[in-house]
């Protein structure tokens, strides 16, 4: 009973740092070597704890990759959850392709952990894959339907519409070494991608 209270207790400034801290590293660690290849040591010491401090605020590296799955899957769906059905539909795309190009930008740790987890198989995420993920995605799927049936956008499977929008915007994140590699110095991917992402899916969902 007491043990449970305390997990209860709100906490404390310098516990929330601590937290944040830890799971910034997890990050950097996990979005760089995987689950398989990241030690709760090695979460540690970049964090700057001891071993047990870490343990203190989670049980294992399994309970810190698990926070942050559930972190980043919120994110993730966001952009999404904000496509509007009362919209105009080309408008209402187009600002889904850009916030998730600018999820990609601002959060490449994120993509890459996230990549990390579908490349295994998502054992650790498949739940929510078949359950929050999908049910959006199935929502918004009608929607586009919707939009294709009364000719307001071509007519396409809008779930892999959906799809498309996924592989061209994080890719820019998941493989960003080889965009700058083959762009060379001088270029700006993001605002380079934007435009011509843009005018790609604009001419794509022309009736």
């Amino acid at each position: 009973m007491q043990d449970r209270q305390a997990a209860e207790r709100p906490l404390t400034r310098i516990q929330r740092k601590n937290r944040e801290t830890i799971l910034d590293a997890a990050l950097d660690a996990f979005s760089s070597y995987g689950f398989r290849g990241t030690t709760v040591d090695q979460i540690a010491e970049l964090a700057g704890l001891s071993k047990p401090n870490l343990l203190y605020y989670f049980p294992s590296k399994e309970a810190i990759h698990a926070e942050l799955l559930t972190l980043l899957l919120d994110a993730w769906l966001d952009p999404l959850r904000a496509l509007d059905p009362e919209g105009e539909p080309v408008a209402e795309i187009l600002g889904y392709v850009r916030r998730k190009l600018e999820l990609s930008r601002d959060y490449p740790r994120e993509s890459r952990l996230f990549a990390n987890e579908i490349l295994q198989g998502a054992p650790r995420i498949m739940a929510a894959l078949e359950g929050e993920l999908k049910a959006l995605v199935d929502e918004k799927a009608t929607v586009l339907a919707n939009w294709a049936a009364a000719g307001r956008i071509a007519d396409m499977p809008p779930h892999h519409l959906i799809f498309s929008i996924w592989a061209l915007t994080q890719h820019y994140a998941d493989f960003d070494v080889q965009v700058r590699a083959v762009l060379g110095p001088g270029h700006d991917p993001y605002a380079e991608a934007q435009g011509f992402l843009e005018t790609l899916f604009a001419k794509l969902l022309a009736p």
